[in-house]
Parts: structure tokens; C-alpha cells; sequence
């Protein structure tokens, strides 16, 4: 059943076929009125024309549009053609194609229209019009999406099941806890609520870089790299128009505890609904909770991941440093940290800025939790997992802090009295334990270590943090009494 025909003027009647349309391209979840398609695959509707079409002698020529400065060079317009005689600009880019159906019956003005959004169009809200002799009026307002069923969509992803459990599902786990007991928390992501298409849209409009130049933005929305890189930084509040504050201590007056939330939709709904007003409070696993939702509605596949014994390196040295005087006592105080858990999201998309042998293409570690700034944003991402895997630090997006959270050594020094250190140990092991996600089809937890990290053979099993301070104040304490 497709859905009402509406008239788009005096003079044309309009079917969008949203419901099948939707259906085909895997967005009937969402809505199966408003026309929300995936781009690089065709769409159907069909328009009755007050009087009858020639295709040998007239021609409708139609324009999809988005953005507020729309421009075909930035590819954020597309003129084409029915009969397709509208020549497209060699400088034009995402080429929109349009055919008459055999199905149509020009002699009536009666035409079936099978439209194709280009795989590299930016995503977001457009507008399709038409001009049939010397009257242009608007169509339809219609969504378009990115397309991992799409194999020129950098998103692509080619395993159904994949694509079903990290596109389509709504209900997720994560895991917390500790590497030694880990729990897991049931997630809502609720990618197809009501509006979800707006908020999303909305969250990109709001992103620094749109409102510092709006067409450069809007264009650069065909590009999934660019797109899961506003997301991350518009997670977090650190940046203008964050959707959550963080809060680390125990104070969460004038808001909720990061713990009482269990789904995306809530805080997504608040912050739309209040003007764009940060919601109180998150924590990494909520972040990383909303930002799955969002990637997940934009058509990007998408996973939370949890990595325990998560290494901050502030300095990016790839250690976290521990400094204490030589008479037992802490020296001065570091920025690095080792936290028991982190929770940040993978996305899958292709990578042909980093190579064009597909080296790079596949899962990209995205953090939304701020906590260093990346080309001066609080944002994280997207750092290939197989550079991570194989060290590769040099490279874009943010992989050596990444790496660092995983492989980070642990390196105690003890500090002189004329400023000289002496490194007393160094642990290789403790950092980067049990890296998690839901498995595919199930709630079973799936251990993605290797992923990251290269195997080093049978080790010790890794001190806690408390057994660790334990040994080391022990010989320092030795060290105390010897000087005495």
C-alpha cells in the first residue's frame, strides 16, 4: 500500500509511495510516510499531470536541493533530466538520475519516476521540485540516508547479519565493571523513534563547523569521515551545543546520575526539545550509548565497545607516567590516569584517505567522551582499528591516543632530590584488558582483544591497581629506611 496521493500544485498530483519506498530501503521502521531513502539506490514516485507528456518533445526537469546554500559544484544540488537531456557540468558533483518507467502512461500525464540519489550524495533533508514547461513547483521534502546495503557507500557493509545487528537493532548491551568482573547494563538505542531523522539532522546543524561555514559543512556530509567526526564532538558539551554534560563525581543536582539512564531516546528528546540545551549527566558509556543512535539512524554501522584497564595519556608519550620522591613520598602529581573501564564506539566505514589498498577500511574507533582536543575539538576519531592493531601512530584520525589506551606501558619513576629519575618499573601488561562488545544475534559478549592488540605470548596475569601501589610503596619504603 503506498501512501496518499497529495497534490503538489493545481495542476499535479503526486504519490510518493512512501511505504514501499521505506520498505526497499530499510527505513519503513522509522516512518512509512515521510520518504526517507538510502542514497546510491533508487526510489519510485509517480506524478499525474494536468495534460498529457510527449517524452519526444517535452522534457521535466527536476532539481533535489539541500542545505541553504545549495551549489552543484559542492554537489549539495543535482539537476536532471526526463527525458535525461539536462548535461551535466564537469565540475558538478552527486549527479542525480531520473527514468520514465514503462509502466507510465505519457498520454495521460500519468509518469512513474524511478529517482537515484548518487552514492557520495550528502546526507540530510532535501527538496525535490520539478519544472514541466515554464511552471516549477515543489514535489516533496524527503530524507536521504547513508547505505550500507550499497556497494559504492563507503558504509557498505557486505554481511547481512552484521548489518542487521549494527544498523537495524534498536536493543544493545554494555559492559562495565572491572576486567576481573565485568557486568553489562541492556542499552535502548531507539535509532527509529519518532522525529530521530530530525534530531540527527539537527545535531549535525548545530556542530561548530556548520555555523562557521554552512555550504563547506553541508557538502562535506557525503563523506562518512567527516560525518562520524562532528558526531563525536557534538555528543559531549565541551563544545558549543553538546547534547550531554559530563560529570565525574557524585554530585548530579539539577540533572540525572549517569546510572539511571537505559536508552538514547530520552536524552535525544530532552535535548531537542529544550532548544538545544545540554541534558545533565553523562558518562562515557552514556555517550557512547547516544552517539550509537545517531551513527545507526544516519545509516552508518555502529558498535559499543568497553576496554578495561583504559590507559589517558595526556601527553601522548604512549606511557602513563607515576612519579615519587626518593624518600617515599609522590613527587608531584600526573595528568595520566588508568581508568577501570571506557566505553567508546566503532564504526564501519572505508578509509581511501589513509590507503588505496583498502588497508585502513573497516571498523574506526569513535570517542565521544571529551578528553583531549583533536585539531582543536573535543572529539575523537575516526582511528582505523587496524592501525591501532599494528601500531601505525602516525596516522589520522586521533590512532595514537587510541593506541595508547590500549597498549599504554605503566612506568613508575622514582625522582631525586637533585631532579634525576630513575625508572623503577615498567608494566606492559596491565593496560587494554578484555575489549567487549554485544555478539552479533545474541547478548553474549564477545572479546574483540585481539583486534587490537598483538598477542605477546603467555604473561602474568596483570596486577590490579591496588596490588600495584602496594608493591611499589613497599620499595619505596625500603628504599626510606636505607637512606636513614
Amino acid at each position: 500500500m503506498s501512501a496518499t496521493v497529495v497534490k503538489a500544485s493545481p495542476d499535479v498530483e503526486m504519490d510518493l509511495h512512501s511505504r514501499t519506498n521505506n520498505t526497499e530501503h530499510h527505513t519503513s521502521e522509522i516512518s512509512v510516510d515521510q520518504l526517507i531513502v538510502r542514497r546510491g539506490q533508487p526510489f519510485i514516485l509517480t506524478l499525474k499531470l494536468a495534460q498529457p507528456f510527449n517524452p519526444d518533445l517535452d522534457q521535466l526537469i527536476m532539481t533535489a536541493e539541500t542545505g541553504n546554500y545549495p551549489s552543484e559544484t559542492r554537489g549539495t544540488m543535482s539537476r536532471f533530466g526526463v527525458p535525461n537531456k539536462v548535461p551535466a557540468s564537469a565540475s558538478s558533483k552527486a549527479v542525480w538520475k531520473a527514468e520514465l518507467q514503462k509502466g507510465s502512461s505519457p498520454e495521460t500525464g500519468s509518469l512513474t519516476l524511478t529517482i537515484k540519489p548518487p552514492a557520495d550524495a550528502p546526507i540530510g533533508e532535501y527538496k525535490l521540485s520539478a519544472k514541466h514547461k515554464e511552471e516549477e513547483q515543489v514535489l516533496a521534502n524527503l530524507s536521504v540516508l547513508f547505505n550500507p546495503w550499497c556497494s559504492d557507500d563507503w558504509v557498505f557493509q557486505p554481511d547481512d547479519e552484521q548489518r542487521q545487528e549494527y544498523v537495524m537493532n534498536e536493543h544493545g548491551v554494555i559492559y562495565r565493571g572491572v576486567d576481573n568482573y565485568i557486568s553489562q547494563m541492556h542499552w535502548d538505542f531507539a535509532q527509529f523513534e519518532e522525529d530521530m531523522v530530525k534530531i540527527c539532522v539537527k545535531i549535525l546543524d548545530m556542530n561548530l563547523k556548520h555555523k562557521r561555514d554552512p555550504a563547506e559543512d553541508v557538502s562535506a556530509r557525503c563523506n562518512p569521515i567527516y560525518v562520524s567526526r562532528v558526531v563525536t564532538s557534538m555528543i559531549n558539551n565541551a563544545n558549543f551545543g553538546g547534547i550531554l554534560q559530563g560529570s565525574w563525581g557524585s554530585d548530579f543536582r539539577g540533572g540525572v546520575p549517569p546510572s539511571h539512564w537505559s536508552g538514547s531516546y530520552a536524552i535525544l528528546k530532552q535535548w531537542y526539545s529544550s532548544f538545544y540545551s545540554s541534558v545533565k549527566y553523562g558518562q562515557c558509556w552514556v555517550f557512547a550509548g547516544v552517539m550509537c543512535s545517531v551513527m545507526r539512524l544516519l545509516g552508518i554501522p555502529c558498535r559499543v565497545v568497553t576496554n578495561y584497564q583504559s590507559a589517558h595519556d595526556t601527553n601522548r608519550n604512549l606511557t602513563v607516567d607515576t612519579y615519587f620522591a626518593d624518600y617515599g613520598v609522590r613527587a608531584k602529581e600526573s595528568k595520566d590516569s588508568v581508568w577501570n573501564f571506557h566505553v567508546w564506539v566503532e564504526g564501519w566505514m572505508r578509509r581511501p584517505d589513509l590507503a588505496k589498498n583498502n588497508k585502513y577500511d573497516g571498523w574506526q574507533v569513535l570517542d565521544p567522551t571529551p578528553q583531549e582536543k583533536s585539531d582543536g575539538m573535543f572529539c575523537c576519531g575516526p582511528a582505523p582499528v587496524t592501525a591501532i592493531l599494528n601500531g601505525d601512530t602516525h596516522l589520522k584520525y586521533d590512532v595514537s591516543f587510541v593506541f595508547a589506551e590500549v597498549n599504554a606501558d605503566c612506568v613508575c619513576w622514582l625522582v631525586k632530590k637533585d631532579g634525576t629519575m630513575d625508572k623503577i618499573s615498567t608494566d606492559n601488561i596491565t593496560v587494554g584488558q578484555n575489549i567487549s562488545t554485544k555478539s552479533i544475534s545474541s547478548n553474549k559478549r564477545m572479546n574483540i582483544t585481539d583486534s587490537y592488540k598483538q598477542r605477546e605470548g603467555e604473561l602474568a596475569r596483570p596486577h590490579s591497581a591496588f596490588k600495584l601501589k602496594l608493591f611499589l610503596l613497599t620499595i619505596y619504603v625500603l628504599l626510606d629506611f636505607k637512606t636513614r
